[in-house]
């Protein structure tokens, strides 16, 4: 997504509620929730018959009292019998008030919060009205909390096993055996070594890189296709999206994109991003759209994402959340994230310590990436330079 570095009016702010959550992220132990209107706090006060509901005042307990009237008395016996076995208060239908008697009443969480349960679908929305605020608010959180979270660690090159640039065109994608590679183990293999047959073989499996027709390189791909191959999918819409060796075909592209991204690529993502982003492929520009799909490839660590978040946050005026995407952007190898901060920071819209941090973390993570072939390559041409 090529976001310039100034105000764009036509920048939306804010998240998209419809966000796919990634995190199993619960609620802490003390957390509790008042049974009848869904109201979270510490001061809440249990149902002092069965122990199992809390509520935040009388009128709130009366008001559930025909939903909770049969369990209750269930467990008041078993308490009154010497059972003071403890029960998890949140494994309740928060609207009915029916508990987990075994495998085949098992309660299912709300899927946006996380906070309570229900025993079917009809009580979930039976119980809408009362748990929405307090629903909208905790996934809030919960989508902040994923959305900073410290991304997973990149992959490898399959040859040198040294964690690959945040550049992606620092890194090949190999259709003949699914690898891939950075541009220093290419450059070896095609220029360093003294084999003048080697530039039209794969480093890795040693098959030809091109089989000799254009139907032969789709045949490779429609063959990784099969076997599950994410990145696959991605390179192959990536060919469809610029007719690159295929017809053009935009929509098939996003279609594959799609899969790629379901299937754990999240540069398919950022792909889908900028179409939205530009209006392209079929699609109308849409920045909220544009914003879900770069917060999916960025959660999944595709550093350019992260660092095209930032950008979108400054263009909404939100500097201090665009701060914190940068920040683990350059801790990810992300150069260009560092010289915006440093912008920032001679703007006076970011701080020393926030700038000092960016150096750090970037100056950190160069050792883990730098070989002596990637330097070579880096030297070579410019498109290998990998930070």
């Amino acid at each position: 997504m090529d976001t310039s570095f100034k105000k764009d009016d036509n920048c939306e702010s804010g998240g998209d509620n419809k966000t796919i959550m990634t995190t199993n992220t619960n609620l802490n132990d003390n957390m509790s929730l008042c049974a009848a209107c869904g109201k979270s706090g510490d001061d809440l006060r249990e149902c002092t018959a069965c122990r199992l509901v809390k509520y935040c005042n009388r009128d709130c307990q009366i008001s559930h009292r025909s939903k909770h009237k049969k369990l209750c008395k269930q467990r008041a016996a078993e308490l009154s019998a010497g059972d003071n076995s403890t029960v998890d208060t949140l494994s309740v239908c928060a609207n009915c008030g029916k508990g987990e008697a075994d495998e085949s009443n098992k309660l299912k969480s709300c899927d946006a919060c996380k906070m309570v349960k229900y025993c079917s679908r009809e009580c979930q929305i039976a119980h809408r009205p009362l748990h929405k605020k307090e629903c909208k608010k905790r996934a809030a959180e919960l989508h902040e909390e994923a959305l900073f979270k410290l991304p997973p660690p990149p992959d490898d090159c399959d040859i040198c096993m040294l964690p690959l640039s945040p550049r992606t065109t620092a890194n090949t994608y190999y259709s003949c055996c699914g690898k891939i590679m950075c541009k220093g183990c290419d450059f070896a293999y095609h220029i360093r070594d003294s084999d003048p047959k080697s530039d039209t073989k794969c480093p890795y499996c040693r098959r030809p890189t091109f089989g000799g027709s254009l139907e032969s390189i789709s045949e490779r791909f429609e063959e990784r296709m099969k076997a599950g191959d994410a990145n696959a999918y991605h390179e192959f819409g990536r060919n469809l999206w610029t007719g690159r060796y295929v017809t053009q075909d935009r929509f098939k592209a996003m279609k594959l994109w799609h899969q790629a991204g379901e299937m754990g690529c999240t540069a398919a993502y950022h792909d889908i991003c900028d179409a939205y982003f530009r209006g392209e492929g079929g699609v109308e520009r849409d920045m909220k759209k544009c914003r879900y799909y770069c917060e999916l490839a960025a959660m999944g660590g595709y550093v350019k994402a992260r660092m095209d978040l930032g950008l979108l946050e400054i263009n909404a005026g939100s500097v201090d959340r665009a701060v914190k995407h940068l920040l683990i952007a350059a801790g990810c190898g992300s150069s260009q994230s560092l010289d915006i901060i440093k912008q920032l920071y001679s703007r006076g819209e970011a701080t020393r310590d926030e700038y000092t941090k960016a150096l750090r973390v970037f100056q950190s993570y160069l050792p883990e990436i730098r070989s002596k072939q990637r330097d070579e390559a880096a030297e070579f041409h410019e498109s290998c330079k990998y930070y």
